[in-house]
């Protein structure tokens, strides 16, 4: 059995360009990308916590320190700089993979500044 698992997470990052002329994508601070461990040019999920949309793209690297959330290409109709997003990778695991496995949670601040890391989410109260 295969099961997807939530791999990396970047938090209520702050969109900090749209540019629709670009070659798709979303560049990141690759800072960031180091730390959550999400590969340039991996697949990854995008929630805009702001308007509601989700889409997928792939993330490139943006220039480290730098805290470029950068949505481009066709994307960019879905995010404006801004916009609180949720940047999530998943990778798929065998079963004992999945029992070991602890995603990486990277927290920001408005300034894609960070704020904490986990590696798992409190359960919710009622």
């Amino acid at each position: 059995m295969q099961i997807t698992l939530l791999k990396a997470k970047l938090h209520k990052a702050t969109v900090t360009h749209a540019e629709l002329e670009y070659e798709g994508s979303c560049a990141i601070d690759g800072a960031l990308l180091d730390i959550a461990g999400i590969n340039e040019y991996e697949q990854i999920q995008i929630y805009n916590i702001t308007n509601g949309e989700r889409f997928i793209t792939y993330a490139i690297r943006g220039k480290d320190g730098s805290g470029v959330i950068s949505v481009n290409g066709a994307a960019a109709h879905k995010a404006n700089p801004g916009d609180r997003v949720i940047i999530c990778s998943y990778a798929v695991f065998n079963a004992h993979e999945a029992a070991l496995h602890k995603p990486t949670l990277v927290y920001l601040d408005e300034r894609n500044q960070i704020i904490r890391t986990a590696n798992s989410i409190p359960v919710q109260a009622a």
